[in-house]
C-alpha cells in the first residue's frame, strides 16, 4: 500500500553502508518507521529529504513489518535548526521527547502540531529553552503524568500561595504546606508560568520574556517529574546541558516565545 504522508524527520539511524532507518512524526499516521534505501549516498534522491527536522510529504510503501521511504517533497528544511548548535541539542532533545513517549502507528494530531510549531518557533530564532520547557509540560500528559495545577492538590483551594510536591505531584495551597516538607515555593509568575506551560497550546500565547532563573527552576520541576515518575532520562539531555553550563559561548535567542493571533 502506497501512502503519501506529511511529517517530520525525527530520527535517523544507518542501516548497512548505504541506507538509512528513519522515523517520521506524520500528521496523519502518527510516528512511523521507513527503510531509506541508498539515502547516505550524497547523490541520492533521499539524501535531503531524510535530514533531521526536515518536513515534507513522504511517498511510503507500506507491506508487512517496516515501511519503504521511495520519494519525499521537501516542504521546510529548517536549516536553521542543523545550523546553530544550541537550535540543535534542544530540537534534538524535543523529538528524543516525542519519541520516546508515542507509540507506532497511532495517529496523534495535537502532538504533530504541537512538534511542528516548536521546531518552526525554534527555526524562526525564539528561544529554545523556552520552547523546550512548553513541549516538556505539554507532553507529560502522554507520558501518563497528570500533575494537579488547577487548584491544591490535597483541599482543593484555587487562591492563597502555592508551591509545588513531588509527593502530591501538583501544587499545594499555603494551607497544606505541612503535608510535604520538600515542597518548592512559587511566586504567583512562576504558578502562573506553569499553568500556561501545562495547559494553553503554543501557538495562543502572546510574547514572553523569561528570566534564566525562572526556566532553570521550571526545568528543574518537570524534568524530576519525568525522572522519579517515569523513570525517563533522555540521552540528548546530557550534551544539552553540557551547553547551558557554558552559555558564555553562544548567541543570546533573537526573539522571545512567539505572539499567537
Amino acid at each position: 500500500m502506497q501512502n503519501q504522508l506529511e511529517g517530520i524527520v525525527i530520527r535517523t539511524r544507518p542501516y548497512g553502508e548505504n541506507n538509512k532507518i528513519v522515523t517520521l512524526f506524520t500528521k496523519e499516521a502518527g510516528k512511523i518507521t521507513c527503510m531509506a534505501r541508498g539515502a547516505k549516498k550524497p547523490a541520492s534522491r533521499l539524501a535531503a529529504i531524510t535530514q533531521p527536522f526536515t518536513h515534507g510529504v513522504f511517498s511510503i510503501y507500506k507491506g508487512r513489518g517496516m515501511g519503504t521511504l521511495q520519494a519525499g517533497d521537501q516542504l521546510e528544511s529548517l536549516r536553521h535548526i542543523r545550523e546553530d548548535i544550541m537550535a540543535t541539542a534542544y530540537a534534538s532533545y524535543i523529538t528524543e521527547l516525542v519519541d520516546r513517549l508515542t507509540e507506532q502507528d497511532e495517529p496523534q494530531p495535537s502532538i504533530y502540531d504541537m512538534l511542528y510549531q516548536a521546531l518552526h518557533a525554534i527555526a524562526d530564532g525564539y528561544d529554545p529553552e523556552a520552547i523546550t520547557l512548553f513541549v516538556e509540560w505539554k507532553m507529560l500528559r502522554v507520558a501518563g503524568l497528570t500533575p494537579t495545577l488547577h487548584e491544591c492538590a490535597n483541599c482543593g483551594a484555587t487562591e492563597g500561595e502555592f508551591a509545588f510536591s513531588f509527593q502530591e505531584l501538583g501544587f499545594l495551597c499555603h494551607r497544606c504546606f505541612h503535608i510535604d516538607r520538600y515542597i518548592i515555593r512559587l511566586s504567583p509568575a512562576l504558578v502562573k508560568l506553569i499553568r500556561t506551560f501545562y495547559f494553553v497550546p503554543i501557538e495562543r500565547v502572546g510574547a514572553l520574556t523569561l528570566k534564566k532563573e525562572s526556566k532553570t527552576l521550571l526545568k528543574q520541576i518537570v524534568r524530576t517529574i519525568y525522572e522519579e515518575q517515569a523513570g525517563i532520562r533522555l540521552k540528548s539531555r546530557s550534551f544539552l546541558e553540557q551547553l547551558e553550563r557554558t552559555p558564555e559561548f553562544f548567541p543570546e535567542p533573537k526573539k522571545d516565545i512567539p505572539e499567537g493571533d
